[in-house]
């Protein structure tokens, strides 16, 4: 044997990346795994959108087996929607400090930030687009997403006027409509830019009609 042969013999041979483990509901907590879950289907969609999100690309991502997903979503698409909002949740927490005119300004501009300023805009859009079309996805959306937020939002209306900080005739779910409803009309039809000034603008015109 030639000596570079022998060094050859005696070098270790070059080995790949070791394969994520599994992480299975039987090692550790399911709600731990929900997690890992959840953290992989919104990093997948803000990376790449919906056209490359899979079940197959979540499982792996997150080192679960494909059964896992399944047990707990129906399809793709409610997966995809709880992996947005996951992503999200946080930078739309809604304020409460006591000048409901000045929570609905600051919650309406951070839900335009993350519209205009993060892929969280184009996936929201691709999510509503492909919700016409998958009825789980259309119930998940209204369910887990969209039912919830409007809750949240009616919810503090309804304390304001309770509190007299609001005209008790105000419906807020119109308000809702009207506020949020004109946010998503310009992200689904890019006419005009949807921003922060569009928003202070919504609030002002909406509180001289609303107000007290």
């Amino acid at each position: 044997m030639t000596q570079d042969a022998a060094q050859g013999a005696q070098k270790p041979a070059e080995a790949g990346p070791p394969p994520r483990p599994r992480r299975g509901r039987g090692r550790r907590p399911a709600a731990e795994v929900r997690a890992d879950v959840l953290d992989a289907a919104g990093g997948l969609l803000l990376d790449a959108g919906m056209g490359s999100f899979t079940i197959e690309a979540v499982a792996e991502r997150a080192g679960v087996s494909k059964t896992t997903l399944y047990k707990w979503w129906p399809s793709k698409g409610a997966l995809a929607l709880d992996g947005y909002f996951h992503a999200v949740e946080s930078a739309l927490a809604f304020p409460d400090t006591g000048d409901l005119r000045a929570d609905l300004t600051a919650q309406l501009r951070a839900f335009v930030r993350i519209l205009t300023r993060t892929p969280a805009g184009r996936v929201i859009a691709e999510l509503i687009g492909q919700a016409q079309t998958d009825p789980e996805l259309s119930a998940a959306l209204l369910e887990r997403y969209s039912g919830p937020r409007r809750d949240l939002a009616v919810r503090r209306m309804r304390a304001a006027q309770a509190e007299g900080r609001l005209r008790p005739d105000v419906d807020p779910e119109v308000v809702v409509d009207q506020l949020w409803g004109a946010c998503y009309h310009r992200l689904l039809l890019p006419n005009l830019p949807v921003d922060e000034d569009f928003a202070d603008s919504l609030v002002a015109n909406l509180w001289r009609g609303i107000g007290i």
